[in-house]
């Protein structure tokens, strides 16, 4: 699933045998890194600002130009939103890529620009785990990803830092282990931030969330070029 917020050439991997989606503007970023997307979904409002990625004017005319194209010799590649609409151009191509059997999805371009649009798409990630699928989004450095009622362990090697909030009121039975900051079944709240920033030590790390739902991102600090 590619959108048309910030994303790096270098943090996508292209993976054999997946569906690519470009969301709306996301087209652009497909184009840029040579991907032909499987469907290209959204209200196409914002696809004039991904046109400075792939300029430096394309020889095949406009990206608006180019999915009339693709629409004209294979429709069934493209589906076009109504501007007005309650879900945002993400949330109705997860919900078509579910239609179509998919419950894994990587997310990119999902953050930068507009901060609502940011929040959205985090708000996808828990759409996804109240209907059976999960997702992350990933951008930069950064992975982001929704645990509910479970424990995922990280492996020694991993670096950087890991923060995790309350997605609702509190989470409960929290447990961080083999970090800098540890935790033993713990709450924690929608209103105090105290399990941001914790750090990788070279141990085997470990996060467990009895009751709840929370949402992990992990960083590692990597500069933006």
């Amino acid at each position: 699933m590619i959108g048309a917020g910030d994303c790096l050439a270098a943090d996508m991997k292209i993976e054999k045998g997946s569906l690519y989606i470009a969301v709306d503007g996301g087209y652009a970023y497909c184009k840029k890194l040579g991907i032909s997307p499987g469907l290209i979904i959204g209200d196409m409002d914002s696809l004039t600002e991904g046109e400075s990625l792939c300029s430096k004017g394309s020889r095949n005319g406009s990206l608006r130009e180019e999915i009339e194209r693709i629409e004209m010799l294979c429709p069934e590649k493209v589906i076009r939103l109504c501007k007005e609409k309650d879900d945002t151009d993400m949330l109705a191509a997860l919900k078509i890529g579910m239609e179509k059997g998919y419950r894994d999805f990587s997310i990119y371009g999902a953050l930068g620009g507009r901060i609502e649009h940011s929040i959205a798409n985090i708000q996808c990630l828990v759409y996804l785990r109240n209907h059976g699928a999960k997702g992350r989004i990933l951008d930069n450095g950064v992975e982001m990803f929704v645990i509910q009622e479970e424990s995922v362990v990280f492996d020694k090697e991993m670096e950087g830092y890991l923060s995790l909030f309350a997605l609702g009121e509190k989470a409960e039975g929290v447990t961080i282990a083999g970090m800098k900051y540890p935790l033993k079944d713990a709450t924690i709240t929608n209103d105090y931030p105290i399990g941001i920033s914790n750090e990788f030590v070279g141990q085997e790390g470990m996060i467990e969330v009895k009751k709840g739902m929370a949402l992990l991102i992990l960083s590692t600090n990597k500069e933006r070029t």
